[in-house]
């Protein structure tokens, strides 16, 4: 049975930047990185943006040359899945049905896209943007003619696709079950603000509406379906629902977990010298009251992993790095610095209309997250205000001429 000093499982940015860091940390060991996909890592947000739009080649997002990591002594097991996981023998079975053995064992997998539950879901031409395969699909289709695309979900990978697709000259139409787009993610304002975005884009954006299926022709799709009968014609479909946490080895393994794996403030989880980062990693979040929680972001599984390497060196630190976002649309930067969870009141500053602007959110009175439109010096200094926990004057912070690092 072959064996590593730490096997990593996931080659995404999580298990990409573990890998880094132990040898950065000076980790002597042997390391070995187990990935479902046949390439080596690389960045997963431009696949929906300048990967998507043709504006980046494939070879410009790897996260570093596949010949680096022959350099650095990190082993690649590629096209492979960990289907079970022996945390007491330390074994884990692999898709191929042969057994690799860990001294530690970290969790970096992220998660699926959530699928759609009604039918035709199955359908050829029914896309998820999640992997390089996924884009490389839904390109092969567009270059082949496909011109009506619709997207299903209102959150940033949706409306991401979407502002490419639209850029396109294609046909859009996004469709969100909820009353806003970013419901869950932003403030009212923010959403408005999108929705006219995409609107005045030339996307058929569409909120308060659910999908009943999706109707083909025994093979590829045609149409979505709606509750109400309409059907919208289809030659594409995007799926932008979420995504379903990849645990389902450690869990059945024993380790506990609801919402993803949990993990302690050493992203260690129940089970021994077993540790889990990234997307799949539920923690107490000190940025949102400590709320257990998965928070979906490069900086987060960058970071964990980080954390992780360091305590597999021997210097254990808690982990508490700051959460931050961003999104490309069209020709607007939205970067969120802090998590808005709670939120009771939201000040905004600067000129909407303008496309220049800020959404700050406070609980109680203290400044929790920002939403930063094309304000890049609001973004880099309401960081701060976040992390001092401020309680500015309202009427200063509303007035777009006061810089907020005079408020912290």
């Amino acid at each position: 049975m072959e064996k590593s000093d730490v096997v990593i499982v996931g080659a995404g940015h999580g298990g990409a930047q573990c890998a880094l860091a132990l040898r950065q940390n000076g980790f002597t060991g042997t390391i070995t990185v187990i990935g479902r996909e046949p390439e080596h890592p690389y960045e997963r947000p431009p696949l929906s943006k300048e990967y998507f739009a043709r504006e980046k080649t494939f070879d410009r997002l790897y996260i570093r040359p596949p010949t680096f990591w022959a350099e650095k002594e990190v082993t690649f097991r590629l096209s492979t899945e960990v289907t079970k996981v022996d945390a007491e023998a330390k074994e884990l079975t692999l898709s191929n049905g042969t057994t690799f053995g860990y001294g530690k064992l970290v969790w970096a997998t992220g998660g699926d896209p959530r699928r759609l539950s009604c039918s035709g879901a199955e359908l050829a031409g029914v896309h998820a943007v999640r992997t390089r395969e996924d884009c490389d699909t839904l390109m092969a289709e567009v270059d082949a003619g496909t011109k009506n695309i619709v997207v299903i979900g209102g959150g940033y990978i949706g409306l991401e696709a979407a502002a490419v697709l639209s850029k396109m000259g294609l046909s859009v139409v996004l469709l969100e079950a909820l009353p806003r787009v970013l419901a869950r993610a932003a403030g009212e304002e923010l959403s408005e603000f999108y929705q006219k975005e995409h609107r005045d884009h030339g996307v058929d954006l569409r909120t308060g509406v659910a999908v009943e299926c999706l109707e083909g022709d025994g093979h590829r799709v045609t149409g979505v379906k709606l509750v109400d009968g309409e059907v919208i014609p289809a030659e594409a479909v995007i799926v932008g629902i979420g995504i379903v946490p990849a645990v389902g080895p450690l869990i059945l393994a024993g380790a506990s977990g609801a919402n993803g794996v949990d993990v302690d403030e050493f992203c260690r989880t129940s089970l021994p010298d077993v540790y889990a980062i990234g997307d799949c990693a539920a923690f107490a979040c000190d940025y949102a009251g400590g709320t257990v929680m998965r928070v979906e972001s490069v900086q987060n599984a960058n970071d964990m992993a980080t954390c992780v390497a360091k305590a597999i060196c021997g210097e254990e630190k808690p982990y508490k790095a700051f959460p931050w976002f961003w999104s490309n649309q069209y020709d607007l930067k939205l970067q969120t610095a802090g998590i808005n969870m709670g939120f009771d009141q939201t000040v905004t500053r600067g000129d909407v209309e303008g496309r220049s602007f800020s959404v700050v959110y406070l609980k109680q009175g203290k400044v929790v997250a920002l939403d930063c439109v094309n304000m890049v010096k609001d973004y880099v200094q309401g960081r701060k205000l976040v992390e001092a926990g401020a309680t500015p004057d309202v009427g200063r912070l509303a007035d777009a001429g006061v810089p907020l690092k005079e408020l912290v």
